[in-house]
């Protein structure tokens, strides 16, 4: 299973642990993170790089930043990347929540993990126009980590 787990999955190891959700996905992530196999493996992206030199916690950049040189990013062709993004911003998803999404089809992604209340339920409500599925961090744990 090839598996995207999007920025805030990646970040959710350093929020506030005190709250029941956020330890859960934390759980979930980590798991996720610590399955990475010849049957689970996990993707890599330009978009995933990008969003994290935005993050304006140095400490936390530079962990994922770790995670994400530690795995080959695949190519992506730019001018399709970009098409699909735009696709996706027109169908209510917000912009690095779009290029997620566009980045894990391009290299055949068979889901994509989120923390994010809405950028799950705006892939709920688009999966018939997607070619990845969308899934809470938790819930795609339970299904990989039984």
């Amino acid at each position: 299973m090839l598996i995207y787990l999007d920025m805030c999955c990646l970040k959710r190891p350093f929020d506030d642990q005190s709250q029941l959700r956020i330890k859960l996905e934390t759980e979930a992530a980590l798991g996720l993170l610590g399955a990475e196999s010849d049957s689970v493996r996990l993707v890599r992206s330009s978009a995933l790089v990008l969003e994290n030199s935005r993050n304006p916690i140095a400490s936390r950049a530079a962990r994922v930043a770790l995670w994400l040189r530690g795995g080959p990013r695949p190519q992506q062709d730019m001018v399709v990347l970009e098409q699909r993004t735009a696709e996706l911003m027109a169908m209510g998803f917000r912009n690095f929540d779009a290029l997620h999404v566009a980045s894990a089809e391009s290299v055949g992604a068979d889901v994509l993990a989120t923390c994010d209340d809405q950028f799950l339920a705006t892939g709920r409500r688009s999966q018939d126009k997607m070619r990845v599925r969308v899934v809470g961090v938790v819930e795609l744990a339970r299904e990989v980590l039984r």
